[in-house]
């Protein structure tokens, strides 16, 4: 069977887990015993044959540079702070142009997407990235429909995907497609993560940057808060500590904070839960009733509006307390990725 030639696109500036993670996906699903047995071909390539180092230190030696890369199968751009340097994104973006005809598969990891974008390749297309980069990549190039909360999206021939990790993710996919779900299954048990993640990005990222960006009165309300989840915390209770009306108190928070008082609360006693679902072994409903819901189907509605999955699947995919293989397949079939006709 012929191989099907990866390609990793290299840079000074790149995050090495970008190319490593998804690298030794493929290099594990050769060793696979299935049939058809995988063939896969991992290379290296840059614009020029120099050793390049990533943001972490670690040297790659790349295979092939831009001029001599043979025909790929799949093309695969991982993100770093390199990519922000004009020569080295002119550079990688005129590769990808140049390849995106002769290539089956064009993917980005994480930041990886500043390389892509820029080609117009993607314009009018879903995509994703990192949760922490999705406004500003919306902004900067607005004919992208941008989704920050994806683990990864397929539209066309385009791949896109979250930080980092996600590029295993996105790895188990492709192999997926092009060997079945028994041989990436098998992968994802020799990797020791999970086949196909629920839920999206959020109930893995720290949604309360308020916490870090604010330093105003409201700063030591949400530290107040934090210690209080059992309370009242009506917007008349918060105003009344802020020692200011109601109204003008929701007001200001929303402009300081960027979201209303109720939605604050309620991504605060959500955090706290995760918490507490993952290191106790409480009821989901004494979980929900101890960070301040009123009831457990209040409590199991909103985890799932915020993360996407509902609690007590969260538990079983986090808790330190729970046993055995059998209860984390349940959770390989839940997953659906973002797929754009």
């Amino acid at each position: 069977m012929k191989a099907k030639r990866i390609g990793f696109v290299g840079f000074d500036g790149v995050v090495s887990v970008d190319i490593s993670g998804p690298a030794d996906a493929f290099a594990v699903a050769n060793e696979a015993e299935s049939d058809p047995r995988p063939s896969y071909e991992v290379l290296v390539i840059a614009p020029t044959s120099k050793p390049f180092v990533s943001g972490s230190g670690l040297v790659f030696k790349p295979q092939r540079t831009f001029e001599n890369t043979p025909s790929l199968d799949t093309l695969i751009v991982p993100g770093g702070p390199g990519l922000r340097k004009p020569a080295i994104n002119s550079s990688v973006s005129t590769f990808i142009k140049a390849r995106a005809k002769s290539t089956r598969r064009i993917a980005s990891v994480c930041s990886g997407i500043y390389g892509l974008a820029p080609t117009g390749l993607l314009a009018g297309r879903c995509v994703t990235t990192h949760w922490e980069q999705a406004h500003v990549v919306a902004r900067q190039f607005p004919d992208l429909k941008v989704n920050g909360n994806a683990i990864f999206i397929k539209d066309g021939q385009f791949y896109t995907s979250a930080g980092a990790t996600a590029g295993i993710d996105l790895a188990l996919a492709l192999i997926e497609e092009d060997y079945g779900q028994q041989v990436s299954l098998a992968v994802a048990r020799q990797l020791v993560v999970y086949l196909k993640r629920s839920g999206g990005q959020e109930q893995y990222s720290e949604p309360l940057r308020f916490q870090m960006e604010s330093v105003s009165r409201f700063s030591e309300l949400a530290t107040w808060v934090h210690t209080h989840l059992n309370d009242d915390l009506s917007v008349e209770a918060l105003a009344g500590r802020a020692c200011l009306c109601p109204r003008h108190f929701s007001r200001r928070f929303k402009t300081e904070v960027g979201t209303s008082p109720a939605n604050f609360v309620e991504r605060l006693r959500l955090d706290e839960a995760r918490s507490r679902l993952s290191n106790c072994d409480n009821s989901v409903e004494n979980v929900g009733l101890s960070v301040g819901f009123k009831s457990a189907d209040a409590f199991r509605r909103a985890f799932e509006r915020r993360f996407g999955v509902a609690p007590s699947d969260y538990r079983g995919r986090f808790s330190s307390i729970t046993k055995g293989p059998s209860r984390r397949q349940r959770y390989w079939d839940t997953h659906k990725i973002s797929v754009a006709a």
